[in-house]
């Protein structure tokens, strides 16, 4: 079964019971961690993800235990950005004028990964990438 990609919004949906989409987030995540009904696979973040999410605990958005043991017990790799992540970004921004390099490199981490099905997400212009080679789903919809 492939594995999916969760981009920032989703982490913090998962780890904040107040957060819109933490349900569907939970439910997401857990399935494919559990390997519940037809949803299975690894569960996947960029570097960029991961130091996005940090910096929120490091701020004190979140508590840091909690978020380190998110990552360390439910996602199966973190991805750094290598040249062919960074060529499939700039292609990806180059497409999308309002395209935030952060996202790019997302986008372009999950479309890469062998393993990677979909890349899950709560960002509006994200999920509406042009040109993405990966199903990119919206919680929320």
């Amino acid at each position: 079964m492939a594995g999916i990609a969760i981009d920032s919004d989703a982490v913090i949906g998962f780890l904040d019971r107040s957060d819109a989409h933490h349900r569907e987030a939970v439910e997401i995540v857990g399935a494919h961690v559990t390997g519940f009904g037809s949803l299975s696979g690894p569960v996947v973040v960029s570097a960029i993800t991961y130091a996005e999410v940090i910096t929120g605990a490091l701020l004190g958005h979140h508590d840091e235990e909690v978020v380190r043991g998110f990552f360390c017990d439910l996602v199966s790799e973190v991805i750094g950005v290598d040249l062919d992540i960074a060529e499939t970004a700039a292609r990806l921004r180059a497409r999308n004028a309002g395209l935030r390099m952060p996202d790019a490199l997302v986008v372009a981490t999950a479309e890469l990964h062998p393993q990677v099905g979909s890349l899950l997400t709560g960002d509006d212009k994200l999920a509406k990438v042009k040109g993405a080679a990966i199903r990119i789903s919206r919680m929320g919809t």
